[in-house]
């Protein structure tokens, strides 16, 4: 009798200890609050992770993935009312001047939103939801594919949106309280929209039945205003974030303007069920506030820009948001806002229930070259010589990742200031030194010597000289230079404006603490013309579209590769743990009738894509080949070790990817979803046989 009980106890002893260690399991991994297998927010979650515990896709099956469903953009049954003759008869000269000045990108005109749909799907409940190019919300059964609600908006009657030749959106926010939830998103036309998540129905006690306003308390917003696309100057293209019951939300401004004035790119923030304001904070300091003081001569009255364009993230537990800030009106000449020009290209932290600044840093004083803090910075917790740091990492265009404490905005180690080229442009002062992190170290080639030239072969190698001496070139922050009559062309900039990194941003591990960033070899040359007054130029000089770019020899690249990579750099050391092209390179480089018989390394080439992180794999996808056994070209998803960089497994995509992709699990199933361009955009669900 004494033996059966004891034996019961212990079997109930037992059952308990799995249960627990099961329950254990489960709650290590529902981190910040997500449930295991959802995807709440862009980034997976407010730290901007990108990052998922779920395992059943891993290297041994990932090949066999195989598309579960395929949902087609609903932009396209509004194609033919939206890009009708007048759209495209008023960005006919624009198109001349792009397809000169890129022929391969720009070969032919297709509705502008049809390789832009960037979003990223947000999972809850069984439901996914995402934001087109147009603006229209969508709610989509995860297990089917299926259009479950649609809420359109219809902001494209409005006017299309800022620097839109071509259209885009990266999606949603979510937001519940247990007894109600509802979408998020703002709009080509500068509205703030919050729907039911079930429904899709307005949610009429938020805003003025449904919307906000977000032109209503922005200094020269106007929906009457156009920039030289004749779009609007003013847009929402990236989703909020939401923090402790506050909605928070950034801006698309447009930046190739012909006057010293724009709208500012001020931060609004909502009270997520009412829709009422809770702050604003002010990107360009306002007389009497901090900072305005980098504004000189008063600059501060008219300049725009320094906005938000890009995500956001949050710590839900300090309360606090973090905005990474772009270049301010315009971007490349700043003689009209002398000054280091705060909040431009900053990284605020600021707290959620009032937008009071705690800290922030600038990482490009008075900004020349387009280098916007592209990406939501990553919030993680790390160990640095046995210290463990509430950190923040933000990657940026040049190529940088600088790394703080999250509370406090102290480095996590020191940031020097160095002294960098003056500018030589009329009305010009460019700020004498820039800052640069001492560790980690550049994930991305920076600046431009005769030493970074292609040198495939000696022949190759002399015509890049050759073209390299009609531009100026120089280190990192080497300023835009003035096109000379019978000298150079310019100054040639590396990283260019698309980056080093962008929107696209970093993954990271929190339970390694390592990060992982694409990025792309790049240039930029920027030419500058005088706006014409009677025209309503009021800036001395801006960009000019269609100048001379420096070209390669003989068709191939001007410098060496890789041309695009993938970087791991542990956070605990700030050491690079590897780095690797993604991807061969393009074909029309590797078999090239010039380089028959030389042995080429990985070349990269394949994009920048946004990366995804499982507890096993790096996936991310990519064009072309990619490793030397492979022979298919055409786009893939890729899987990569997270320790080496190596490819464990690819399958092909019917198109090329657009956003990043994301995972969730459903039904006992884990699929990865994406979106791929096509005739018809498409958000496509892979999950294993």
């Amino acid at each position: 009798m004494n033996n059966r009980i004891t034996f019961r106890r212990i079997c109930q002893w037992a059952a308990l200890t799995c249960l627990a260690l099961a329950l254990s399991n489960i709650s290590s991994l529902a981190e910040n609050g997500k449930p295991v297998g959802e995807w709440p927010a862009y980034g997976g979650d407010n730290t901007s992770a990108k990052y998922s515990p779920l395992d059943q896709i891993n290297r041994e099956n990932f090949s066999k993935l195989q598309i579960a469903w395929a949902w087609k953009s609903v932009d396209e049954t509004l194609s033919k009312n939206v890009s009708g003759g007048e759209w495209w008869t008023k960005a006919d000269n624009i198109f001349e001047d792009l397809q000169k000045d890129n022929p391969t990108r720009w070969r032919e005109k297709r509705p502008p939103w049809n390789d832009a749909l960037k979003a990223t799907p947000l999972m809850v409940g069984g439901m996914l939801y995402l934001v087109t190019p147009l603006s229209q919300a969508v709610g989509i059964d995860a297990a089917t594919g299926e259009t479950v609600w649609v809420y359109n908006p219809k902001s494209y009657e409005t006017g299309t949106p800022t620097m839109s030749f071509q259209w885009n959106h990266r999606g949603a926010a979510y937001w519940s309280d247990g007894a109600q939830s509802r979408i998020l998103w703002g709009t080509g036309d500068g509205y703030l929209i919050a729907v039911d998540a079930k429904t899709g129905r307005p949610c009429r006690d938020f805003g003025e039945a449904g919307r906000v306003d977000l032109m209503k308390n922005i200094p020269r917003a106007s929906r009457k205003d156009r920039d030289y696309l004749n779009a609007l100057t003013y847009s929402v293209t990236s989703p909020p974030v939401v923090c402790r019951n506050t909605v928070i939300v950034g801006s698309a401004i447009a930046d190739r303007r012909i006057t010293r004035e724009a709208p500012p790119g001020d931060v609004q923030a909502f009270d997520v069920v009412t829709g009422k304001p809770k702050w604003v904070f002010h990107t360009v300091p306002r007389e009497g506030e901090f900072g305005v003081e980098t504004w000189e001569q008063d600059s501060w009255k008219y300049t725009g820009n320094t906005n938000v364009w890009s995500m956001m993230s949050a710590d839900d537990e300090l309360g606090y948001v973090y905005l990474p800030t772009g270049t301010p009106t315009n971007d490349f000449y700043g003689g009209h806002r002398l000054g280091n020009n705060l909040f431009a290209e900053s990284l605020i932290c600021v707290e959620v229930e009032t937008g009071r600044r705690v800290w922030h840093f600038q990482m490009v004083h008075h900004g020349l070259w387009d280098y916007d803090n592209p990406a939501a910075p990553n919030l993680l917790d790390i160990t640095v010589d046995g210290k463990r740091i509430k950190a923040v990492a933000q990657i940026t265009k040049q190529g940088f990742c600088f790394v703080f404490d999250r509370v406090t905005g102290k480095p996590v180690w020191p940031i020097e200031e160095r002294p960098v080229p003056p500018s030589d442009v009329p009305g010009e002062r460019t700020s004498p030194t820039q800052p640069f992190p001492t560790r980690p170290a550049p994930f991305e080639y920076q600046g431009v010597s005769t030493d970074d030239l292609i040198d495939f072969t000696p022949e190759l190698r002399a015509e890049a000289l050759q073209t390299i001496k009609k531009f100026r070139i120089g280190p990192l922050f080497t300023p835009p230079s003035l096109d000379m009559e019978g000298g150079t062309k310019g100054t040639i900039s590396r990283p260019g404006e698309g980056g080093g990194a962008n929107w696209q941003g970093a993954a990271v591990d929190p339970e390694t603490g390592i990060l992982y960033v694409p990025s792309r070899n790049g240039t930029s040359t920027i030419h500058f013309y005088t706006p014409d007054a009677e025209k309503g130029g009021t800036v001395r000089y801006t960009h000019k579209v269609g100048g001379e770019v420096p070209r390669g020899p003989q068709g191939l690249p001007l410098f060496k590769p890789p041309y695009s990579r993938m970087t791991a750099i542990d956070l605990n050391k700030g050491e690079h743990v590897w780095m690797t092209p993604t991807g061969m390179g393009a074909s029309r480089i590797r078999n090239h009738p010039l380089l028959k018989g030389v042995k080429l390394p990985p070349l990269g080439g394949g994009g920048a894509k946004g990366p995804l992180l499982t507890r096993t794999l790096l996936i991310q996808a990519m064009d072309g080949a990619v490793t030397e056994t492979d022979t298919t070209e055409g786009p893939k998803l890729v899987a990569y070790d997270k320790a080496t960089g190596k490819a464990v497994g690819w399958i092909a995509l019917p198109g090329g990817a657009i956003g990043t992709p994301m995972t969730y699990m459903l039904g006992g199933k884990q699929y990865i979803a994406l979106t791929v361009a096509g005739d018809t955009p498409q958000l496509i669900a892979l999950r294993l046989p």
